[in-house]
């Protein structure tokens, strides 16, 4: 990518009662991954919390 290209960003979280299992969370970063997102962080503001993981992509 050059100087000044452009990206759309997404935050994509959605745990269930129990939490998110590994196998979902990959599952749907190959989906996401196959759109054209690529992960470039993932944030844990604390153990009890969400993974709240950030995506990027070319406009």
């Amino acid at each position: 990518m050059a100087a000044g290209d452009r990206w759309n960003y997404v935050v994509e979280v959605k745990p269930g009662f129990m939490g998110l299992s590994r196998e979902a969370v990959q599952e749907k970063l190959v989906q996401l991954g196959l759109q054209g997102w690529e992960l470039v962080s993932v944030v844990q503001s604390h153990p009890f919390k969400a993974v709240q993981l950030y995506l990027k992509k070319p406009i």
